[in-house]
C-alpha cells in the first residue's frame, strides 16, 4: 500500500454525524484541555481515548533523544492505536496545542464503540492498524533501545522476544553504530553490563530475562482468578482462531502463550497459498490480525505465561503456570504447538542465537547481510526462508537430505528457488559439525552419496528440520501417540487407553472437555489454514460440551 494512501487510512477525519454517534454510543461528554496540558504519556496504561472537537493535539514521540512530533490531530481527527485494545502501554505521547475541547472516552467505551457501531468500529481499527504499520517505518519511530552486540546470545533473545511480540523498538549494534558508546556513558554503563534496555533518557533493565522483560514494558497481562469457559494453551492459528470464535460467541476466554503469539506460522515471511490473499501475506501481518480480533472480543492473552502442569477438579481443567499461579477453565484447548528440531551436531546448542536460527525474519536478516548464509530443511519453511534470504545475502545454500527438492516443498517455492541466480541447492548433503567461539563462522558439511566433505564459511545457519510437539506438560490422562503428538478422535483407537469420543467430536481429546488442534494434534495437516479451521471448530464442540456439562 503506498504511503499515501496509508496515511489516509491512519489519520482519518470524522464528521459532525459520526462524532454524534460516537457520544451516543458511549454517553462521553465533552472536556477541556488547555494549552501544553498532557492528555497522555508513553508509558501510561489504561490511557483514554480522545475525539477533538475543537482546537489541536500533537502526538510526540518521546522515545529518542529529543520529543519529535509525529502528526497533530485537528477538529475531526482522534488519538489511540492498538495499544488500547492489547492493553499494552501507551507508546506515543498526547498534548493539547491551544485550549482545544475532546470527547474523553475510557477503554470500556471504545469496546462498546467497536462492538456496537459497526461503521465506525471500520474506520477506528483500520486507523489503528495503519498508524502502527507507519510507525514500523523505517527511521519513523524509535521506540525502546536495545543496545548490545551482535554477537551475544542476549542481545539477540531480547531482540528476538520483541520483535516476535511485534514491540516496537530499535536495536544499537556494539559493532556497528558510532553513537553506543555516548549512549552507555550517559546511562552509566558500560559493554560488559550489555545487552542493556533503555527508554528515551530513562535505562530501563541491563540482560533482563525474557519475564522481567515484558513485566517491566508492561506488555504481560495477567490472568484472572475466575473459571473460564475455554482455556487455551499456545497462540499460534489454532489458538488464535480459537479464542476469536469463542469470545466473539460469548466465551470468557483466556490464551497462555509460552513466547509469542502467532507460532511457528508468525515467523513466516510470506503465506502466498492461504485463501483470499493472492498476493500473499507476512505471518506477522496474519497474528496482527488476529491478536486485534481477539482482543476486540473480550479474550485475555497473556505472553509470555509457560504452562508446567495440567491436573483436574472434578469436570474442570486446572493449569498450573511458571513461576506459579494456576488458570481453572470449563474447557481446555491444546494448541501449544510444536518446537522446531535440533540438527544434533556439535556446536549446534552452543551457537543458537549466535549464527544458528530457526526463524528467518527482518531479525536475523540484519546479522547476515552480504554474506554467504545457510538453510538446512526441505519443506516449505525452508523455502519460504531461502527466498526472503535471498534478498538479503550475497548467497544463500540450501542443503536438503534427498536428491529431488519437489518431493516436500510447494512446487511454486521450488520453481522459485530454482529461478534464483544467488540459490545453491546442495543435494544429498547433512551438516556434520559447526564451530565458531562466540558466534558461527564455519560449518562442516558432507555428501552422503559421494563422502565428500568441504567447510563453509557462514555467520548465519536456518534449520528447518521438523519439529516435535510441545507437549511435556501433559499427564497420562491426555493420550498422545509414539512422538508425542495428542491425539484426537478417531486415532484414540490406536491407543491402549482408547476413549469413544463423542460425534461430532472429532477433535476431542481421550479426557472430556479437553480438545487438540494445530500442528500438536496427531494426523493435522500441517498449512496454516488447517490450523484456523480446527481452532474455529473447536469452538462449536466446546459450547456442545458446555451444554452437557
Amino acid at each position: 500500500m503506498a504511503e499515501q494512501d496509508l496515511h489516509h487510512i491512519a489519520f482519518p477525519t470524522l464528521d459532525e454525524a459520526q462524532i454524534a454517534k460516537l457520544g451516543r454510543c458511549t454517553g462521553a461528554s465533552a472536556q477541556r484541555f488547555q494549552d501544553g496540558q498532557m492528555l497522555f504519556r508513553v508509558g501510561d496504561r489504561n490511557f483514554k481515548f480522545f475525539v477533538i472537537k475543537s482546537g489541536l493535539v500533537e502526538i510526540l514521540d518521546e522515545s529518542g533523544e529529543t520529543a519529535k512530533t509525529l502528526t497533530v490531530h485537528r477538529p475531526g481527527g482522534f488519538t489511540g492505536d492498538v495499544s488500547h485494545l492489547t492493553g499494552n502501554p501507551a507508546v506515543v505521547s498526547a498534548v493539547a496545542r491551544g485550549d482545544c475541547e475532546v470527547y474523553e472516552i475510557a477503554s470500556e467505551g471504545l469496546k462498546q464503540i467497536l462492538s456496537r457501531c459497526p461503521d465506525l468500529s471500520d474506520i477506528i481499527l483500520q486507523a489503528f492498524i495503519a498508524r502502527r504499520q507507519l510507525l514500523r517505518e523505517p527511521g519513523n519511530f524509535t521506540g525502546l533501545r536495545v543496545i548490545g552486540s551482535r554477537y551475544s546470545q542476549d542481545t539477540f533473545r531480547i531482540r528476538d522476544f520483541l520483535a516476535q511480540n511485534r514491540v516496537l523498538f530499535t536495536w544499537l549494534d556494539l559493532e556497528a553504530n558510532p553513537q553506543v558508546n555516548l549512549l552507555l556513558q550517559q546511562f552509566g554503563v558500560s559493554e560488559s553490563d550489555t545487552p542493556v534496555v533503555a527508554c528515551g533518557r530513562l535505562l530501563l533493565l541491563r540482560n533482563p530475562s525474557t519475564r522481567k522483560l515484558a513485566e517491566t514494558i508492561g506488555i504481560r497481562r495477567t490472568p484472572e482468578q475466575v473459571v473460564y469457559d475455554l482455556a487455551v494453551v499456545g497462540a499460534g492459528p489454532a489458538g488464535l482462531a480459537a479464542a476469536v470464535y469463542g469470545a466473539s460467541e460469548g466465551l470468557n476466554t483466556v490464551i497462555l502463550e509460552r513466547a509469542a503469539p502467532g507460532g511457528q506460522a508468525g515467523r513466516s515471511m510470506r503465506i502466498e497459498n492461504y485463501l483470499g490473499f493472492p498476493t500473499g501475506l507476512t505471518g506477522s501481518e496474519l497474528t496482527d490480525r488476529a491478536v486485534l480480533q481477539a482482543d476486540k472480543f473480550g479474550a485475555l492473552l497473556s505472553v509470555p505465561t509457560p504452562v508446567t502442569g495440567l491436573t483436574f477438579d472434578q469436570a474442570y481443567a486446572v493449569l498450573q503456570l511458571d513461576g506459579g499461579g494456576s488458570v481453572v477453565a470449563k474447557c481446555l484447548l491444546i494448541a501449544s504447538g510444536a518446537d522446531y528440531r535440533r540438527l544434533g551436531v556439535e556446536g549446534c546448542e552452543r551457537l543458537e542465537g549466535g549464527g544458528v536460527y530457526y526463524a528467518a525474519t527482518p531479525n536475523e536478516a540484519q546479522l547476515c547481510r552480504g554474506a554467504d548464509v545457510m538453510v538446512v530443511g526441505g519443506g516449505n519453511s525452508a523455502g519460504q526462508a531461502v527466498v526472503y534470504l535471498a534478498g538479503q545475502a550475497r548467497k544463500v545454500f540450501l542443503l536438503i537430505r534427498g536428491d529431488n527438492l519437489y518431493k516436500n516443498m510447494s512446487s511454486y517455492l521450488a520453481r522459485r528457488i530454482e529461478q534464483t541466480d544467488n540459490v545453491e541447492v546442495l543435494c544429498n548433503t547433512e551438516v556434520r559439525q559447526m564451530h565458531g567461539d562466540s558466534h558461527l563462522t564455519t560449518v562442516e558439511v558432507e555428501n552422503t552419496k559421494t563422502g565428500e566433505a568441504k567447510t563453509l564459511e557462514t555467520p548465519a545457519l536456518f534449520s528447518f528440520i521438523g519439529a516435535v510437539p510441545w507437549t511435556d506438560w501433559l499427564p497420562n490422562a491426555i493420550a498422545t501417540d509414539s512422538r508425542g503428538f495428542v491425539r484426537t478422535g478417531p486415532s484414540l483407537k490406536q491407543s491402549p487407553s482408547w476413549v469413544a469420543p463423542r460425534d461430532p467430536f472429532l477433535l476431542e481429546t481421550s479426557r472430556p472437555g479437553v480438545f487438540a488442534a494445530g500442528d500438536v494434534r496427531s494426523g493435522s495437516v500441517k498449512r496454516v489454514a488447517s490450523a484456523v479451521g480446527e481452532g474455529a471448530m473447536v469452538v462449536q464442540f466446546v459450547h456442545e460440551y458446555l451444554k452437557d456439562l
